[in-house]
């Protein structure tokens, strides 16, 4: 059981990266997937999440009309906008039960996204 996280790349800032997860060893279609994103020296934080259909989406405040989760089967999508040297960081795709209060059970390895002033 995989999530495997690419995409990530050095950009100058206001710059865009799409970054894409793709799933093996089993379907995470009906689980509710979200990326996640840790600085050096801070916390792992929620960027995005997204539902089974699509239709429920929340993101962190600070990427707010910059960046879009998207999912197609097994596979999540993150188009980042407007990118910031704030938004540098580890970015991780995650998998959890759609059931509330489910915790986040499948990770993947991480891309490396940095910004450039």
């Amino acid at each position: 059981v995989q999530l495997q996280a690419s995409g990530g790349g050095l950009v100058q800032a206001g710059g865009s990266l799409r970054l894409s997860c793709a799933a093996s060893g089993r379907t995470f279609r009906s689980y509710l997937m979200g990326w996640f994103r840790q600085a050096p020296g801070n916390e792992r934080e929620v960027v995005a999440e997204i539902n089974l259909s699509g239709n429920i989406i929340h993101y962190a405040d600070s990427v707010k009309g910059r960046f879009t989760i998207s999912r197609n089967n097994d596979k999540v999508y993150l188009q980042m906008n407007s990118l910031k040297p704030d938004d540098t960081a580890v970015y991780y795709c995650a998998a959890r039960q759609s059931e509330p209060g489910s915790a986040y059970k499948y990770w993947g390895q991480g891309t490396l996204v940095t910004v450039s002033s």
